[in-house]
């Protein structure tokens, strides 16, 4: 690659920077590779400035004003002629101070160049560039300042997300802690209460898997004929019974209800693991809480905590639930069932087996009847049940326990509590430094009179 190439990549990456189009006064301008890069790469020309060299050099009855006026190629900007240290200058270590005053009483004296004295050398063309950036800068302010406050309302933002840094005192990390642990609440309740996904498979036990268990159950082979006949007779014991074998009844009630605690230990289950589960999803879309995994696993354990202990009560109460449907049966309901014995019976067969066999038919169709009733009504008690003890209780009081906990802490166990991630805390002070910086970037531009 060569000089004037290299330039020209330099010039295209630097698509704000002032070319300087720099051609020898010896060399035709028209055919000036600087001036066919510069307009190459600016097109308009507003940041291209023509300059002249080696006007000392020329052919004695030769001059560059006709390029200097801008007649032999006009730019925008006008054209500068300099003149720079000699070889010899260089060799004699002569300062670049005592170079400018040379170039200055060259351009004064030269009957070329003298009208243009004013508009020559090298410092002319500084104050030139100087002037030119200055009303650059100037005219850029207003979108620079956009760009910076725009800039630092992102880095605020992103400071906002990671979280402030915390104060060193006790009561600072207490707030903190606390702080997080409300922000996680919200978010559990908000999963529970439908502004989330996941509080409906509570829903879905109770719908779907609580009707679905309570189907399953055996009470067809509990309540066949052969077992009701076995159930009856091992009740009566050594005499039968005379009217109705009510000890039989009870005993085939008993042990019928009894299938009704699996499905209700099993709503209680489902449901614990429905709100472990939001929990964890809580845990996870708090974004409060990522900077601190201790603090993370503290809640997570506590919440965990609670839950279990909810299942326990709520598992208690369903059972008891069953228990009591099992301690006192429902009176009403078996001196409504009819009494006389079933129209159709084979009269050809000998009447004590035939009144045997329709007697315990009835008595399986009669405890079946009460269970579809018990059946009913557990299925709409075990849900409400099992939303008072643990999803209430779960909205209520979830870390209640851990709010205890926390506030009896010394501020070393604070501390360790909410120790972050440090790549968190590196990628958060790179954030705090580069926000220091473009605030003062921006106070500095402000504080400029732009006269």
């Amino acid at each position: 690659m060569g000089e004037d190439d290299l330039l020209f990549v330099v010039w295209k990456l630097q698509p704000n920077s002032i070319i300087l189009a720099i051609s020898p006064a010896n060399q035709d301008i028209a055919t000036s590779d600087a001036i066919k890069l510069a307009k190459e790469v600016d097109p308009s020309g507003d940041r291209t400035f023509g300059v002249v060299t080696k006007l000392d050099l020329m052919d004695k009855g030769t001059n560059a004003v006709d390029v200097l006026e801008g007649r032999s190629y006009r730019l925008q900007h006008p054209w500068v002629g300099v003149v720079n240290r000699s070889q010899a200058d260089i060799n004699k270590s002569v300062d670049m101070l005592a170079a400018r005053r040379k170039e200055q009483e060259y351009f004064q004296s030269s009957p070329d160049y003298g009208h243009l004295a004013h508009k020559m050398g090298a410092e002319y063309l500084a104050k030139l560039l100087s002037e030119h950036l200055e009303a650059v800068i100037k005219a850029k302010i207003p979108s620079i300042i956009a760009m910076i406050n725009k800039t630092v309302d992102e880095i605020e933002a992103e400071l906002d997300r990671l979280g402030r840094p915390i104060g060193g005192d006790a009561g600072a990390q207490l707030y903190t802690i606390l702080d997080m642990c409300r922000a996680f609440d919200r978010v559990f309740k908000e999963h529970l209460d439908g502004g989330r996904p996941g509080g409906d498979r509570i829903y879905g036990v109770f719908d779907h898997q609580l009707p679905a268990a309570l189907k399953k159950l055996p009470f067809d082979k509990h309540l066949s004929l052969q077992n009701v006949r076995k159930v009856i007779s091992e009740a009566d014991g050594y005499q039968p019974h005379l009217i109705a074998p009510e000890q039989g009844y009870r005993r085939l009630i008993d042990s019928s209800l009894s299938y009704f605690r699996g499905p209700a230990e099993a709503s209680v289950d489902a449901v614990h693991l429905v709100l472990k589960e939001l929990v964890r999803r809580s845990i996870a879309a708090t974004e409060e809480l990522k900077r601190f995994p201790t603090l993370q696993s503290d809640i997570a354990a506590a919440a965990n905590e609670s839950l279990e202990r909810f299942r326990e009560d709520g598992r208690k109460t369903v059972i008891r639930l069953v228990d009591m449907e099992a301690s006192y049966l429902t009176v009403e309901f078996f001196r409504k069932l009819p009494t006389e014995p079933d129209k159709g019976a084979n009269n050809n067969t000998p009447a004590n087996d035939r009144y045997q066999d329709n007697h315990l038919r009835r008595i399986g169709s009669n405890v079946s009847s009460y269970i579809g009733m018990v059946c009913d009504t557990l299925r709409n008690t075990i849900p409400k049940a099992v939303v008072h003890c643990q999803v209430k209780e779960a909205k209520r009081n979830l870390l209640n326990r851990f709010y205890a906990h926390v506030g009896s802490k010394e501020k070393k166990q604070l501390s360790a509590m909410l120790d972050e991630d440090p790549g968190l805390m590196e990628k958060r002070d790179s954030l705090v430094k580069k926000l220091e910086l473009y605030k003062s970037a921006r106070n500095e531009i402000d504080s400029v009179a732009w006269k």
